[in-house]
Order: C-alpha cells, then structure tokens, then sequence
C-alpha cells in the first residue's frame, strides 16, 4: 500500500509499504477514505519529537471503511463507515473506566521510553513516535486498529467525510480546551493559536456561552477565519498581547486562557523567545514554551489556563510564582477523544457546528510532501489539508 513516511527533518516521501494484518483478536483493518495533516504532525516533521525512525507511517487523523476484524470486535463488522480516535485506549484500564482515554494504561507498547522523560507513560497514539507506541498511522491507503471494540465510532448516515473525519482530534480537541475553562455566562477566553484546533476551541468556547472570545495570532487569513467565527482578532506582531489584553478586559485580564500552540511557540522579538532558540538548539530544552508563559501572566487572578497545545518535554523560565500566588489553575490533556465522539457527533447532526469549516485544501495521498510545505509554511493560505488515498 501507499503511505506518507517521515524521512528525517522536514522531509516526507510517499512510498509502498507493507499492509497491516490483524496481529491482536481486537484489531481491525480500515480502508482510509480521508485523512489530514495536523499542526502537531508539523513537530514530527519539524524534528521536534524524539523516538522517531526512518519510514514511521505517520497520520492520526483518519477515517474510512472496515475490511477486516479479529474475532472479539463484535461491535463493528466488514463495510462499516468509521472515524478512528487518535489515542489508542483498552477500555478497560483504570484510565478508561474514568474516560481517560488518552492515557490508557495498556496501549502503549514502549511505555518505558515514556516513563524516562514523563514519569508515567499516556496512550499510545498513531503515527506519533515509538516513545507512544511506534504505531502506523493513517496517512496511508489501510490502518490496523488496535482495540476496535472500544475505539472507532461508526458514522451511519449521509454526513459528508468532511464533516465528521475531526471527531479523530482537532474538534474534540478544541472542545476540551473550552471545557477545561469551566466558562460560565459573560466570561472572556482569549486563545492563542488561531490554526484549526483554535478555530475549534474559538467555535466550542462561544457554543459554552463565553461573552467573548479573543483570537491571539500572526497570520491574516488565520486572523479572518477566527473573526467569522466570532472572535476578536489580536495580532501579535501589531502589539503587545498582556498590555492589550488588560485593555480589553478593563484592566482585569481573560477568565481563561487557551494554550493552543505548545512545543514550537513564536514571536518576532521578545527577548525570551530567542533565549527559547538557543536553548532548543543546544538541546538544552525541549520546548519553545512562550505562549503558556505569556498566557499565565496575562490571566486574571484566579482563572484558568487550559493547555492543548502539544508539548514534548521540559521547559525553562516557567512563571512558577505567579501561577500560585495568583490562585491560577493550570490544566492540560491529550484529548480523551472517546469520551466526546457521540456527543460532538450530536452536535453536528443537529447542526450547531458544520466542522469543515477549517478546510481549505483537498490533496491526493501522493500530494502529501507539498501539503506538508505549504502547511508549515503558510503558504496558499493553507489552513487544513484533507488527503484522499
């Protein structure tokens, strides 16, 4: 079969690979129909996540038709149309049974290469390194799908692939990030990040009844895609994002602030930032950690800052003293996707949100090298790229 294969740094090849067999009696094969380049595929191919091999098959975002189960998947049967979670969970673990799901206790093989650089190891996860599982992802023509009994939900109506593929990730993503708000009527949320997960945490925090939501990012288009949405557009390269938060909020800052950026966060001269570089380049951090410091001093006291973006280890310089002294709370996940499919499916039959909004490119499998140029560079005002094998 054909499939999008990480090479090395910012590069990617489609190549044939080999096809995925059942392994496990609660695996199921699925013939891709769509699938999508995420912002936080960008860090693998940015050379960002470590664990990474020549030819893994990446891809978490996809969806498709079942060809093939093992014996204990009862629930799903040959030709059912199905949207795949994007962490792998039992079901059964003490994780599961509390809808925790991106941190199953039994997914991840290599749990530890995990538990060196996190503590405890979370979910496996498709596409995302051998430290979550060395597990193929959907950028391909077929997936296995381990724990098909628990993991994909089946999609038995006329609802375009466009419209349901984001219950994989970004959507319940960005619900999440809303929810870990805990908004209630006439709150502020600013959101960093105005990419497609922050379209959705934009989208979700106005459906919870936010007053007002304010989008913090460089790119135009990103900008104007978040105003349609409802947001007030803040660019960044324009001002400085504390001073006019305070501005907006009559000098009291947003009850929530929404990391939706992480690991490879940017600004064009902050002094913190280009610390942030060297240390990243010397191998002495991981991580680029701006916007949650910026989010954390920009918060009200007392509010939330909800992190969704994606983070792969340790940080320097974190404001420690204002998170506590202020009574901020500081929340962050991997989605628990599971927990959110049916209910976010509900909302869009019943058309409270159309997500394929956040499209803007339709590409071939084989296109997949130049949808991942265009996404990392913001180019075509590339927002959203949807691959069909």
């Amino acid at each position: 079969m054909r499939a999008t294969c990480w090479m090395g740094r910012n590069t990617v090849e489609v190549q044939d690979v080999p096809d995925p067999r059942i392994l496990n009696d609660r695996d199921a094969i699925v013939r891709i129909t769509s699938t999508a380049i995420c912002g936080s595929d960008l860090h693998l191919y940015n050379g960002y996540i470590p664990t990474m091999k020549k030819g893994d098959v990446l891809g978490h975002e996809f969806m498709g038709e079942v060809v093939e189960v093992g014996p204990r998947v009862q629930n799903l049967r040959p030709g059912d149309r199905v949207v795949v979670p994007f962490p792998i969970a039992c079901g059964y673990c003490w994780a599961c049974e509390h809808e925790l799901f991106s941190i199953c206790e039994n997914s991840n093989p290599n749990a530890g290469m995990a538990e060196k650089l996190m503590g405890h190891s979370p979910a496996g996860i498709f596409g995302y390194s051998h430290m979550l599982g060395g597990f193929a992802g959907g950028q391909a023509e077929y997936a296995r799908v381990p724990f098909a009994d628990v993991g994909p939900i089946k999609i038995e109506d006329d609802l375009p692939d466009e419209q349901v593929l984001f219950l994989s990730d970004i959507f319940p993503t960005g619900w999440l990030g809303a929810e870990m708000c805990d908004i209630t009527p006439g709150d502020v949320i600013a959101v960093w990040g105005a990419g497609p997960v922050g379209q959705f945490a934009i989208a979700s925090a106005l459906l919870m009844g936010a007053e007002r939501v304010i989008a913090i990012d460089r790119f135009p288009y990103r900008l104007r895609r978040a105003e349609r949405l409802g947001a007030e557009p803040l660019d960044y390269e324009q001002v400085d994002v504390p001073e006019a938060l305070l501005d907006m909020t009559a000098g009291r800052g947003p009850d929530a602030c929404i990391d939706a950026v992480g690991i490879e966060a940017h600004h064009p001269t902050a002094p913190m930032y280009a610390y942030d570089r060297v240390k990243q380049a010397t191998r002495l951090e991981t991580d680029r950690p701006y916007v949650v410091r910026e989010a954390i001093m920009s918060c009200r006291n007392g509010g939330i800052v909800s992190v969704i973006g994606v983070y792969g280890g340790l940080i320097d310089k974190f404001p420690m003293g204002a998170l506590m002294n202020r009574s901020l709370t500081l929340r962050g996940a991997q989605c628990h996707v599971h927990r959110y499919l049916r209910p976010l499916l509900g909302r869009i039959r019943n058309g409270d949100i159309d997500p394929s909004f956040v499209v803007s490119h339709h590409m071939s499998l084989d296109d997949a090298p130049h949808g991942y140029d265009i996404f990392k560079n913001k180019q075509e005002d590339c927002n959203k790229i949807v691959l069909h094998p």
